[in-house]
């Protein structure tokens, strides 16, 4: 896999804040992080030690900028000043349609024809606004761009870049505890390569290099697997991601678990899922960046593996749903009921996510569904807020795409917007023209700059704005083609108004051999229906992770009954039972067997999403030809069901 450049676009606005803390006079704000809000550093007292190596790590900051600034070219002071003008010019049309964009959206504007044209003007001026900023980057990138092109000063940036992050105070601090975490940080700042794979990644969270390395450390003495290849990006990745640590989300009742989630163990979980072919086969591509947008979630280990098995079992259409923008975040759709909430009530035993599933939920329920179950099979994740809504934002092979609501440029998450995020996700793509955007990021925060922010309304600093322009170039470039948002329409609602292509799952005989045991015991597969014989939009036939076939009864749509015909060696009473799924409680399957005038009522348990028998209920037979008609009850919430099996009464 060819290596990919990036940069996000959040650490500028971290490093503005961890600027202030910096005593040398300059406001370093950089290009690098990940999606999450920077918290407030704590300050510790330094003791003689620390002292000491925070003016030692000031020296070298202080040093490097000195050096650095003298190696930038000169620039055209008039094209300089055209550039400038124009990218103020796009920020000011940005945040006017931003603004424009957030009154149409309004549920209580009072002219929504008047809102909408006002919209389209504020779109179309900014549209302008991109094309004059665009001719601007392109006459000045004729000047900066053969220094942008050139690594010589990558070293110098990189390492600057890192101290300023870190800040020389917060590097004393870890190291001042000991020996051991002294010589971290000396190996850190020691190591050009690692420090330059980590900035591309994103940057240690929070500016913690110090506990980034401690962590990454730890994993490595926990797994040899993870000095090289794919496990080194995910040990990087991890290690970056929870340098601030992770909040955990537990069951209410378990009020003794640990609060957040331990980054070794994070780490050795993904690693196993990936040995034991549990998660997505793109997960071995992806980068460290991207890793760190999977090992993020809130959920335990064993709820993230919980995940897995449930829809291994429950909906493994899902799983082989070749359309990627719908693969696994469609169980939101089929099994997230909307406004669930209201009818049924969370249970304190139960996980935060096994209950979302068993009760529904609106908005933001329906979206950290849709995340934690990407993420459980390794599909990187981006929280995306909309107008009073919650969505979500997931990686695919072509392109990151929005499940359950509106395009990109609607989106925002927390201080960075949908629209740039997707411009990084673009221009990264490019791995030779990728790296300007990176050295430009890093010269603005060497200068102190203040940073570029559409969301924020900040046109930044010439190297910031630098930075944008030639990522808008790269993707202009490139033609690149955004992937449209994909239920939409499903926000607020259980069923979609568009018609979905159903998967096709091929039944064979062999799937549907009905089997009549030596001792009488009549084993019917699920999928032998008699009635339908193909998949219906709501009874649908799929293979299974369990071998051969199994059948869901989709929880939405009209109700329909199905049934079953086949020989009974010898007439009498059996017992019948069937090998379930179920992620819901309270559910009931009627089985009448020939001419029964009423039927049989099968308690369907509630299984977690695991494979369980129902109790057995007695039905009679006759010899020869049988036919049992099953149908559920109404209020009934999706069942999978294996197989059924009768076995005479003595």
């Amino acid at each position: 896999m060819q290596k990919k450049w990036i940069v996000s676009n959040v650490m500028k606005h971290r490093m503005q804040h961890l600027a202030r803390s910096i005593s040398l006079g300059i406001c370093i704000a950089l290009g690098v992080g990940s999606a999450s809000a920077a918290p407030k550093p704590e300050r510790s007292p330094l003791t003689a030690t620390g002292e000491k190596l925070q003016a030692q790590y000031r020296a070298t900051l202080t040093a490097l900028q000195a050096e650095i600034a003298k190696s930038l070219p000169n620039v055209n002071e008039q094209k300089k000043a055209a550039f400038l003008k124009a990218s103020a010019d796009e920020t000011k049309a940005a945040a006017a349609a931003a603004k424009a964009q957030s009154a149409a959206a309004a549920k209580n504007v009072k002219n929504k024809e008047e809102a909408g044209k006002a919209l389209k003007a504020a779109q179309a001026a900014l549209a302008q606004a991109q094309t004059n900023a665009l001719k601007a980057t392109t006459a000045l990138l004729a000047e900066v761009e053969p220094f942008l092109a050139s690594d010589r000063l990558d070293a110098k940036l990189i390492k600057c870049t890192v101290l300023a992050a870190a800040t020389p105070r917060g590097l004393a601090e870890f190291a001042q505890q000991g020996q051991e975490q002294e010589a971290l940080v000396e190996k850190l700042l020691a190591d050009d390569a690692l420090m330059k794979q980590m900035l591309i990644a994103g940057g240690a969270e929070g500016g913690k290099y110090g506990r980034a390395m401690e962590i990454c450390t730890a994993i490595q003495k926990a797994s040899p697997k993870a000095g090289e290849g794919l496990f080194q990006r995910l040990a990087l990745g991890t290690s970056l991601e929870h340098a601030v640590p992770v909040a955990q989300r537990n069951a209410a009742a378990k009020t003794n678990a640990p609060t957040i989630v331990d980054p070794v163990k994070r780490y050795l979980h993904y690693e196993k899922a990936c040995l034991d072919g549990e998660l997505d086969p793109a997960f071995k591509t992806l980068s460290v960046w991207e890793y760190r947008m999977v090992v993020n979630c809130d959920a335990p280990d064993q709820v993230l593996a919980w995940g897995r098995e449930m829809l291994r079992n429950y909906r493994p259409d899902h799983i082989h749903n070749p359309n990627y923008g719908w693969r696994y975040s469609a169980t939101v759709k089929t099994e997230v009921k909307y406004g669930g909430e209201k009818e049924y009530k969370d249970t304190d035993s139960l996980e935060f996510y096994q209950n979302i599933i068993k009760t529904g939920g609106v908005c933001g329920r329906r979206a950290f569904f849709g995340r934690f179950i990407l993420r459980s099979f390794g599909i990187p994740v981006w929280g995306v807020t909309q107008h009073a809504h919650a969505a979500l934002g997931h990686w695919t092979p072509k392109g990151w795409v929005v499940n359950l609501g509106a395009a990109w440029k609607w989106s925002w998450w927390r201080d960075r917007s949908g629209t740039d995020f997707l411009l990084e996700t673009q221009a990264r793509e490019h791995a030779q023209e990728y790296p300007q955007v990176l050295r430009a990021q890093w010269i603005s925060a060497v200068l102190g700059e203040q940073a570029y922010n559409d969301r924020l309304h900040v046109a930044g600093g010439f190297w910031s704005a630098v930075a944008h322009g030639r990522a808008q170039a790269i993707v202009a470039a490139a033609q690149a083609v955004e992937l449209g948002p994909l239920g939409q329409d499903l926000a607020e609602a259980n069923e979609s108004k568009k018609a979905e292509a159903m998967l096709k799952a091929e039944v064979t005989a062999a799937d549907n051999k009905i089997v009549v045991g030596q001792n009488g015991v009549i084993t019917i597969p699920a999928v032998a229906c008699s009635t339908p014989k193909d998949s219906t939009a709501k009874i649908v036939f799929m293979k299974s992770f369990a071998g051969g076939m199994q059948l869901h009864y989709n929880r939405l749509g009209n109700a329909e009954d199905f049934e079953y015909t086949f020989d009974a060696p010898q007439a009498g009473k059996y017992v019948l039972s069937a090998r379930v799924v179920t992620v819901n409680a309270d559910q009931h399957l009627l089985v009448a067997a020939n001419d029964a005038k009423e039927p049989v009522d099968i308690a369907v348990p509630y299984t977690l999403g695991m494979w369980q028998q129902t109790q057995p209920v007695e039905i009679s037979l006759v010899n020869g030809k049988n036919v049992l008609h099953f149908a559920l009850q109404d209020g009934s919430r999706g069942v999978t069901i294996k197989d059924f099996t009768l076995t005479p009464v003595k």
